[in-house]
């Protein structure tokens, strides 16, 4: 008995191990660009996880907001925060790429993300969204709202803060004929 046990584990080791990972990247392979947005000339890349949901909807908001975008499904996401050098403690849900210059981390509000690229702050490299605050762009829940703080990303991995939203209205989110 204790050997049919001993070998039942070492196949549910190897079960874990190999054929498990082997399935996900299958179905998920590292770096491809997802199906739902292929333009890979699309100046705002967004990394997400393949598993993650509100990447989806957030990425939907920039869209409604004129941004043109394509997301490209990442398992590592540490690695492409560490790239961008998002500070540890400070990291988001999804990491935004625009034209491989500015970076947006987390649930940054579209009129966010248009107001630092009309006019980008000395030394800044972006804004960062901490966690996956309720009420934040991708992360609606009805009424229901948590405040939460926008972050500037500065040259070096240091970071200030940028705006404090209290409210939906504080998202001042506006719509322009212009895809950016």
């Amino acid at each position: 008995m204790r050997c049919i046990m001993l070998k039942l584990s070492r196949l549910y080791r190897v079960w874990l191990k190999i054929i498990i990972p082997v399935l996900f990247f299958t179905f998920f392979p590292v770096g491809a660009i997802s199906e739902e947005s292929a333009d890979s000339s699309a100046p705002l890349v967004v990394y997400k996880h393949p598993l993650c949901f509100c990447c989806k909807k957030w990425v939907a908001h920039l869209r409604e907001s004129h941004f043109k975008t394509a997301s490209v499904f990442k398992i590592d996401m540490q690695a492409v925060k560490r790239k961008w050098g998002i500070p540890r403690g400070m990291e988001g849900c999804h990491t935004a790429v625009w034209k491989n210059r500015y970076v947006f981390e987390g649930h940054v509000p579209a009129s966010y993300v248009q107001g630092f690229l009309a006019s980008p702050p000395e030394g800044g490299v972006g804004l960062i969204v901490t966690g996956m605050p309720v009420g934040s762009p991708g992360m609606e829940d009805r009424d229901k709202f948590e405040p939460y703080n926008i972050y500037l990303l500065l040259q070096g991995g240091d970071y200030r803060l940028y705006a404090r939203i209290e409210s939906l209205d504080d998202t001042g989110i506006t719509y322009s004929s212009k895809t950016l």
